[in-house]
C-alpha cells in the first residue's frame, strides 16, 4: 500500500525541522520594557531629581528665598561637628531608635505569643490590641500629650490609686520627655510588630511542637529551640522596619514635645524642620538630612545582611 505525502510516517534518525526564523525572533525579543518607560520617567522628575538638586544644595548658603547662593563645600557638613545640637540630635536619633526597635518587639512578641493561644477572646484582642497602628501617629501624639500633660489623665490615675509620688510633667521634664515619647511610639505600634510574628508563628507546623513536646520539651525549651528559628523572617521584617521608623522618626516628637524641653528630644528629623523653616538655613538642613539618608542606609543595609545570615543559619 503507498501512503499519501501527508500520511507518511516520520523518519526516527531525522531531526525535526527548525522553528520559523520570524518565531525564533519573536520569542527573543522578551517582554517590552518600554511599558515601563512614563513609570520610570514620573519616578525620576519626582523623586530623582529633587533628590539630586537637594544634595546639591548640602552644599551651598542657600536660605530656602534667595535665588542667590554660594557654593560652600563641605562647610555644612564641618559645621556639624561642632554643632553641640546637631551631636546631641544624633545621639536622642540613634538612642530612640535602639528603644524602640528593643522594646517594641519584645513587647510585640509576647502579644503574639498570647493571641496566638487557644484562648476564645483571641480574635476581639488581636484587633483590640492592633486597633492603635491604624490611627495617624500625629492624632495619637496629640492624644497623649493631653494625658501625659501636669493636669491629664495619667497623673489622675496615679493619685486617685495612691501613687502620688510618681506624678510628674511626663513631656516637661528633661530626663523623662524622652522615655515618654519612646512609650507613645512603642504603644501604638507594637500590635503591628503583633500582627507580623502571629504570621510567622501561624506558619510554624503544629507537628514540629507535637513532636517536640512527645520529647519532652517544655514550653521555654520548645520556644527557643522550634518556634525561635522558624520565627527569624518575620523578626528580620521586625527589626528593619522599627529601626528604619526609629531613626526618622519626626510626627510624635514634634507633636508632643517640638524637640524640647530645650533640646532634651531633639532628633535629625525636628532639627532638620527647624533648621529650615524656623531659622532659614535650608543649605545646613538639607546637609543634615543627607547624614540622615546616611544612617538609614547603614543602618538597614548593615541590619540586612546580619539578619539574612543569621536566618540563613537557622533554616
Amino acid at each position: 500500500m503507498t501512503l499519501a505525502p501527508h500520511d507518511r510516517r516520520p523518519d526516527r534518525g531525522r531531526l525535526p525541522d527548525p522553528a520559523p526564523a520570524t518565531r525564533v525572533r519573536r520569542a527573543g525579543n522578551g517582554p517590552p520594557w518600554w511599558f515601563v518607560l512614563p513609570a520610570v520617567l514620573l519616578f525620576a522628575f519626582v523623586v530623582l531629581v529633587p533628590s539630586v538638586r537637594g544634595v546639591y544644595y548640602a552644599f551651598t548658603d542657600w536660605d530656602g528665598l534667595n535665588p542667590d547662593f554660594s557654593f560652600v563645600g563641605l562647610d555644612n557638613f564641618s559645621a556639624m561637628l561642632s554643632d553641640a545640637d546637631a551631636r546631641q540630635a544624633v545621639w536622642h536619633t540613634l538612642l530612640i531608635a535602639v528603644s524602640i526597635t528593643v522594646v517594641q518587639n519584645a513587647v510585640g512578641l509576647v502579644l503574639a505569643l498570647g493571641v496566638n493561644s487557644a484562648i476564645k477572646s483571641r480574635n476581639v484582642l488581636r484587633v483590640f490590641l492592633f486597633a492603635p497602628a491604624v490611627v495617624t501617629p500625629i492624632v495619637t501624639a496629640y492624644l497623649w500629650r493631653n494625658l501625659l500633660g501636669p493636669d491629664g489623665a495619667v497623673n489622675s490615675l496615679l493619685g486617685a490609686v495612691g501613687l502620688d509620688g510618681w506624678q510628674q510633667d511626663w513631656l516637661g521634664d528633661p530626663d523623662v520627655a524622652l522615655w515618654a515619647v519612646v512609650g507613645v511610639v512603642v504603644w501604638q505600634f507594637a500590635g503591628y510588630s503583633m500582627v507580623i510574628f502571629l504570621a510567622g508563628l501561624q506558619s510554624v507546623p503544629k507537628e514540629v511542637h507535637e513532636a517536640a513536646a512527645i520529647d519532652g520539651a517544655g514550653a521555654v525549651r520548645r520556644f527557643w529551640s522550634v518556634t525561635r528559628p522558624l520565627l527569624a523572617p518575620a523578626l528580620t521584617i521586625n527589626l528593619m522596619l522599627s529601626i528604619i521608623g526609629g531613626i526618622k522618626l519626626f510626627d510624635q516628637v514634634y507633636a508632643l514635645t517640638g524637640g524640647g524641653p530645650g533640646h532634651a528630644t531633639d532628633t535629625i528629623s525636628t532639627l532638620i524642620y527647624k533648621d529650615a523653616f524656623t531659622l532659614g538655613e535650608f543649605g545646613y538642613s538639607i546637609a543634615l538630612a543627607v547624614v540622615l539618608t546616611i544612617i538609614v542606609a547603614v543602618a538597614s543595609t548593615g541590619q540586612y545582611l546580619l539578619l539574612s545570615r543569621n536566618e540563613r543559619a537557622a533554616s
